[in-house]
């Protein structure tokens, strides 16, 4: 891989991948949204240049962009991957519609692939939409639009002269996210001392280090084959239970985590859907970081930021 481009370029994992890309000696062509976004997180990354561009005109990239014959094309752009836009069905049905132009996009480009970042929300959506008698809630309406990008883009790649691959990413965590997800909110209790609740937490969940995800989404570059499906995970998915209990033992020995007190309304998944033998195997890919360690460069991190 010599040149790829990024939308969402300045974003937790996006940023990410700019500086794996970059390190690897990859030319990289960052798409933002306008001249107000911060880019403090990618400022001063050797062979990057940054393009402004809004998802909703991303049709309009090409003449924006002189280059051509890029060899990958990353699209992390998403509106509404946190808070109340989650439960925003025009907005979540909007970032489809514009994976899709993206993808299109990508293709009169010349690009030769393009790798999506899809979510694990993906798979507990379609259980708990398709699952009889089930209830979800709005939030899942996020993961509805992560899946309608995914059944409107494959067939259209198969339809251009570009190859699709599909990364399902279970949940990244580490330095550079500000989003209160669970890891992030979970150590800044730690950190203040406050009480650890939890659900009974028996669901199966994984987490990855955001540099382990950063280095997956290069090898899937590099690597990654046509119409393939590729989890971004630890490759040791298990009950929740079991990442608490490690996270408290690194960070806080002395504190006692409490379980059951809240309740848990969402869908358990079974092990296989946390498979990563797919990038393993095509891209040889394998996670360096383990979660007790990701936890503490984490808190370390929110300590020195704070």
């Amino acid at each position: 891989m010599k040149k790829a481009i990024v939308t969402g370029a300045n974003g937790f994992v996006g940023s990410n991948v700019c500086r794996e890309l970059c390190k690897n000696g990859v030319s990289v062509t960052a798409v933002i949204k306008d001249e107000n976004e911060n880019t403090d997180n990618i400022k001063g990354l050797e062979n990057l240049s940054v393009v402004y561009c809004d998802l909703d005109d991303i049709t309009s990239l090409p003449g924006k962009i002189t280059d051509r014959d890029f060899d990958v094309f990353y699209h992390f752009a998403w509106v509404g991957s946190a808070g109340n836009l989650r439960c925003d069905e025009e907005i979540q049905l909007k970032n489809a519609l514009w994976t899709a132009q993206a993808l299109r996009t990508a293709d009169k480009m010349g690009c030769k692939k393009f790798v999506n970042a899809g979510s694990i929300m993906e798979k507990e959506t379609y259980t708990a939409v398709y699952t009889q008698d089930s209830a979800p809630g709005l939030p899942y309406i996020y993961g509805a639009g992560k899946l309608a990008a995914r059944a409107i883009c494959k067939p259209i790649a198969n339809s251009l002269d570009i190859d699709l691959c599909w990364a399902v990413i279970t949940n990244a965590y580490g330095a550079g996210e500000f989003s209160p997800r669970f890891v992030n909110s979970t150590i800044r209790k730690i950190i203040a001392g406050e009480p650890l609740q939890f659900t009974a937490a028996t669901q199966n969940y994984d987490f990855i280090y955001i540099d382990d995800v950063a280095r997956a989404f290069y090898a899937i570059g590099e690597h990654g084959k046509p119409n393939r499906e590729y989890t971004i995970g630890s490759g040791n998915a298990r009950p929740l239970k079991e990442f608490i209990l490690e996270m408290q033992q690194a960070l806080a020995p002395e504190a006692t985590p409490v379980f059951g007190d809240i309740p848990f309304t969402g869908v358990n998944m079974p092990l296989e859907a946390f498979d990563t033998t797919a990038i393993k195997e095509d891209c040889g890919f394998a996670p360096s970081i383990s979660f007790a360690e990701g936890s503490r460069l984490t808190m370390d991190w929110i300590k020195n930021t704070d």
